[in-house]
């Protein structure tokens, strides 16, 4: 939105309304020009910064990926070495079981054969 110069009444009258007014539309125009001028390198000057932006945040998502694997990896390495320390501990546990259940088996044969042979 252009702001139109304007120049006393005593200049009007000493240089006569042409001069005076071609002067206002020359300052018209110099200030169109600055403004067209500022507006374009501020889009330049956001088009940098949304770049660097852009790059940063690239570089964020890469570091936070990187991290998220590593993360994984290491939770996927423990919890294989879970699994397998449950199953060794399962099949230790499953060998003492069937121990003691043969012991007791071997027990209530026992008492059972003294029994019957002793009516």
């Amino acid at each position: 939105m252009p702001v139109t110069a304007r120049l006393s009444q005593n200049f009007y009258e000493r240089f006569g309304d042409d001069i005076a007014n071609e002067l206002v539309n020359w300052f018209n125009m110099v200030d169109d020009t600055y403004r067209t001028q500022l507006r374009e390198l501020n889009e330049l000057n956001f088009a940098r910064f949304d770049a660097k932006i852009e790059e940063r945040f690239a570089k964020s998502d890469a570091r936070w990926e990187a991290r998220f694997s590593s993360f994984e990896a290491d939770v996927s390495l423990k919890l294989v070495a879970m699994e397998t320390t449950i199953h060794r501990e399962f099949s230790l546990q499953m060998r003492w079981m069937l121990g003691v259940w043969l012991v007791q088996a071997g027990a209530i044969i026992g008492i059972l054969l003294t029994v019957l042979r002793n009516p």
